[in-house]
């Protein structure tokens, strides 16, 4: 893994002056993955907070070429630059190697996006799919996605006398992804910089489709301190609510195990979107989510053969 030091020189993909909401986690995700490629990247984004706060007409706060593309169809515009590549590559046109990216959101990814980003996955495509996971279509006012996970508070699924949130549980796209057969799939979050740094130069170093689902706290939909972002993100790994994993050529390997695995309360109380599930009458539902996500656990260290 690059240092410090050493990803310190390395182009910064973005320019300061964005319109990120303070305390937001993606410019963070941006730089993380973009940064530990030490070859050119080339970036497509689908619609969503990323594009809307770094491309405002006629602004642009990347120092990368970039693309933007509609909310469903960013994987397939990567799958078209890629192919151009590969073709010119042949041709003698293009030498060096350029790195291919593309990121998308929850809502990008998990339901618009899924066909767009299947396809890519299943024809091959030497390019690495970031999925920056707030959980929520935060960028048009907080609705429900398929990563919304059971018990949150969404403008489309508020929280009332009839129900208590999102009822149904969140889509395991990471799984999902597994069921690709690709080479190299993780999971992640932005509080765990070498974490996430390492999986992406794993991936850079791979050819072929791979994967990477990054959680990103959003302080407008979560509801929280701007300055919190990095330590929610932390405790949702701590918690094993959103567990730090790896698929190698489908071998799993955990790559953050907490010694002393907190309780998801730790996580669900430092957001307000979740602070009703703490009312008595919900004593039941902090129950049935604490016991999925212990048995989700042990799946995974199943699944990794501990």
């Amino acid at each position: 893994m690059a240092t410090l030091k050493e990803l310190s020189t390395r182009k910064d993909p973005l320019c300061g002056g964005h319109r990120a909401c303070s305390g937001c986690g993606f410019p963070q995700i941006v730089r993380m993955i973009c940064m530990a490629s030490k070859d050119p990247v080339v970036v497509v984004s689908a619609t969503g907070c990323l594009e809307v706060v770094t491309t405002i007409f006629p602004y642009s706060a990347w120092t990368v070429p970039f693309v933007h593309n509609a909310f469903e169809n960013a994987a397939a515009t990567m799958s078209g630059i890629e192919a151009a590549y590969r073709a010119l590559s042949k041709k003698g046109k293009v030498s060096k190697k350029i790195n291919f990216i593309t990121f998308g959101g929850d809502g990008g990814t998990y339901d618009i996006g899924l066909q767009s980003l299947s396809g890519a996955m299943e024809r091959g495509h030497d390019m690495l799919y970031v999925c920056y996971n707030n959980q929520a279509y935060m960028n048009t006012g907080v609705q429900r996605s398929g990563a919304t996970p059971i018990g949150a508070n969404t403008t489309t699924e508020p929280v009332g006398k009839i129900k208590q949130g999102k009822m149904e549980k969140r889509k395991d796209l990471t799984e999902i992804m597994v069921a690709h057969n690709l080479p190299y799939v993780a999971q992640a979050t932005v509080g765990y910089w070498s974490d996430l740094t390492r999986k992406a130069e794993k991936a850079f170093a791979v050819t072929g489709p791979k994967f990477i689902n990054v959680l990103q706290p959003c302080r407008l939909g979560w509801i929280y301190k701007p300055e919190d972002t990095m330590v929610i993100a932390r405790l949702a790994a701590e918690t094993c609510f959103w567990p730090l994993y790896e698929v190698e050529n489908g071998k799993y390997k955990g790559t953050f195990k907490p010694k002393d695995k907190k309780p998801v309360v730790d996580f669900l109380k430092s957001q307000d979107r979740f602070r009703h599930l703490f009312k008595p009458q919900n004593a039941a539902m902090l129950e049935d989510i604490q016991k999925e996500i212990d048995v989700n656990w042990e799946k995974l260290l199943s699944k990794e053969g501990k």
